[in-house]
């Protein structure tokens, strides 16, 4: 690909600049445009500039009815959007669909025989898995047949799954949407006890679990967090009557944990009596809620965000076809775990939707070496690869030449998750990409469905580190504190709000409307009395800023952001300014309390195997922080530690570095990856005998919480 130089650059803030506490500062630098290769044109599902034109404002909101086309309906709906009860909107309103339909029946007469996903176990001694969409069909019927028949359960009720990455996840998935069913995955790394606190929040009777699975080349005894989740539901006062087991290994039963007599249940003993039979998808109408996605805030009660069937399965068919430019053909790998709202979209739902043929692995990225994903690529010609910026630092410092090595061609990738950095993105893009594939950098949240700003990929150039144009009939607005627009160019950033709805946004946060309205839409509603949407912006609580190209760069969390003697600055500015030193492979940036200036940066490094730690990588921190941002942000401390804590999915626990840097309680560390590091890093900040406080400042305890 041709490198093009970009017209127009936002001229970069500077400390002098006047600046009100209400705007975040940004010292970004604007990348170079990449453009995508002829041959990806010449293929795309999204390739015409009149399609985008449909998607203007004065269309909407009947511009979104070009995605509900992509679904088989059993009725259509008679009105695009109900905006009669701000901000509680109805989509395909009048319409009747089913979701596994949608998923599996109706690609049989062309696809039967096409793998519909391919399961790669963790050990790579075991053989990879195919299954067709015939089979899927004829598994998730049974599946069916057993949750209504055995388990007892209907439309409208809601059962809680708490499993690993295998096909059985999926399976159950798809069968619960065929009933009707509510299903609530809750990520196969959470405890018992969070499994637990979910179910009896949604009144869920029936758990589904797996006995174990592979991690890091370890045996997972699953099961017994099974134990610890009905214990904790009871305690809630939601009674568990059934848990269903899937068997890793069918046959086998693979957990140290007992089997309770009249509650457990093997689902493969159950399914020998459910063989061959089939279950009528039961036609559900358009606002019929799919599913719930509990979000994972470190403090106070999950939310669970309650997605709809029509406008959400719509949605997310759209942009999986002229985003991540799916077709039958292609073999995609999303790394997400099902577990989060990325695998929901963008591994079930969507690409199934397209008949799409989908790899499911089971373990983590960089098991047994590094090399493994470049591996998995090569031997299932996997052409669309779609990852988190997480998992692609953590794969640029475990072996940054491994992708050099195999043999794969992508066409396409995708980061999702968090904001990139451009350091990180040109690895990407020129190793693991091989100079050769499409990058589409999408920002969105488990609240809003699907993706909300992001290249459309054939159309236009790509920008390391930025997320680019809103989506298809996405119109953002940043607003700072005050509800004064930022402008673009201006090179401040505010906060990114949504001015309009769009099918893929939840509907309410479950058992809880008023918390939904208030979190999301309270902040900037002039007139809670008002009817129409326009008054009705969502806010994402997430911090941006618009150059002159149109192209948002995300710089994440407001709760994010550091006031230093008030200058309002981003985290993740100081940590993309860290990894531009060759020697470090990751970063992690918090606050801490300066008696002068009120807050200041605390920078934590990790360096990449075999470099030693010196003081002259600690100075050439402050010298790049300083030239590339300014000295408002020179660190009052840089730790280099051996490793950062993480959760299970691989992000730093930035809330935990905070509270070691401000002497504070760590609070719960056990769903962490790695919960001993967190002694290690406090021995290393504190020293020995040091005595944590056990309250601290409100935005410190606050900081780095997932929302």
């Amino acid at each position: 690909m041709a490198k093009a130089r970009q017209k127009s650059k936002a001229k970069p803030s500077s400390t002098k600049n006047k600046l009100t506490e209400s705007q975040i500062a940004v010292h970004w630098k604007e990348e170079e445009y990449l453009r995508p290769s002829k041959k990806f044109i010449a293929q795309a599902n999204l390739a015409d500039p009149a399609f985008v034109k449909k998607f203007d404002e004065k269309h909407f909101p009947e511009c979104f009815d070009l995605y509900a086309s992509l679904l088989d309906w059993d009725k259509p709906w008679r009105k695009t959007l109900d905006s009669s009860n701000p901000p509680f909107w109805k989509w395909f309103v009048g319409g009747k669909l089913n979701a596994c339909y949608n998923c599996v029946d109706r690609h049989l007469a062309k696809y039967k025989n096409k793998a519909a996903l391919i399961f790669v176990p963790e050990p790579e001694s075991e053989p990879a898995a195919v299954i067709t969409y015939q089979e899927l069909y004829k598994r998730v019927n049974e599946v069916a047949a057993m949750l209504r028949d055995f388990a007892g359960l209907k439309t409208g009720d809601r059962v809680t799954i708490h499993m690993p990455m295998i096909p059985e996840l999926p399976i159950t998935m798809l069968a619960c949407a065929r009933l009707g069913i509510v299903h609530s995955v809750v990520f196969g790394g959470f405890s018992g006890e969070a499994c637990g606190l979910r179910a009896a929040d949604s009144g869920s009777r029936v758990l589904i679990y797996a006995d174990g699975y592979h991690r890091n080349g370890k045996w997972v005894d699953h099961k017994a967090s099974a134990d610890i989740a009905v214990h904790t539901a009871t305690k809630e006062g939601q009674p568990i009557e059934k848990v269903l087991i899937w068997q890793r290994y069918p046959g086998r039963f693979t957990s140290d944990a007992p089997v309770v007599a009249n509650r457990d249940f093997f689902v493969n003993d159950v399914l020998k009596n459910y063989r061959g039979q089939t279950v009528e998808p039961v036609s559900q109408d358009a606002e019929a809620p799919l599913f719930l996605m509990y979000t994972s805030g470190t403090t106070g009660k999950p939310k669970g965000c309650q997605h709809r069937t029509g406008g959400y399965l719509a949605y997310v068919t759209g942009t999986a076809k002229y985003y991540q430019d799916i077709h039958p053909e292609d073999v995609y790998w999303c790394m997400a775990d099902i577990g989060w709202i990325t695998g929901h979209s963008y591994i079930v739902y969507g690409p199934m939707a397209l008949g799409a043929t989908s790899v499911l692995y089971e373990g983590v990225p960089q098991y047994p070496d590094a090399g493994r994903p470049w591996r998995i690529a090569e031997r299932l010609d996997v052409n669309i690869f779609h990852t988190s910026p997480t998992a692609i630092r953590m794969l640029r410092k475990a072996g940054f030449h491994e992708p050099k090595i195999y043999n794969y061609h992508f066409k396409h990738m995708t980061t999702v998750g968090e904001p990139i950095e451009p350091e990180v993105w040109k690895w990407y893009y020129e190793v693991v990409g091989k100079s050769q594939a499409v990058i589409v950098d999408t920002w969105w949240q488990t609240e809003t469905g699907g993706f909300l700003c992001t290249t459309k990929p054939a159309l236009d150039p790509m920008k390391p580190g930025s997320a680019g144009p809103a989506a298809l009939g996405i119109y953002p607005v940043i607003w700072d504190e005050e509800g004064k627009e930022v402008k673009a160019g201006s090179g401040h950033a505010g906060n990114i709000c949504i001015r309009n709805p769009w099918p893929g946004i939840m509907q309410t946060i479950w058992g809880d409307p008023q918390r939904f309205v208030t979190q999301y839409y309270k902040k900037y509603n002039k007139n809670p009395k008002s009817k129409n949407w326009r008054d009705w912006p969502y806010y994402a609580a997430d911090g941006a800023m618009l150059p002159a190209d149109g192209y948002y760069r995300i710089l994440g969390r407001v709760d994010d952001v550091i006031n230093v003697a008030g200058h309002r600055l981003g985290t993740k500015e100081v940590e993309s300014a860290c990894l531009t030193i060759g020697e470090i492979a990751e970063a992690a940036v918090v606050p801490a309390v300066d008696e002068v200036k009120g807050r200041v940066p605390v920078v934590y490094i990790s360096l990449k195997p075999g470099v030693p730690s010196t003081k002259a990588i600690q100075d050439k921190v402050i010298s790049t922080i300083e030239t590339m941002i300014g000295k408002i942000a020179r660190p009052k401390t840089i730790h280099i530690v051996p490793d950062m804590p993480k959760t299970r999915s691989g992000k730093i626990m930035r809330r935990v570095l905070a509270a070691i840097s401000n002497h504070m309680d760590t609070g719960d560390i056990t769903t962490l990856a790695n919960p001993d590091i967190v002694e290690q890093i406090r021995e290393l900040v504190q020293g020995r005998n040091a005595t944590p406080l056990k309250e601290g400042p409100e935005d410190i305890k606050r900081f780095g919480e997932e929302a």
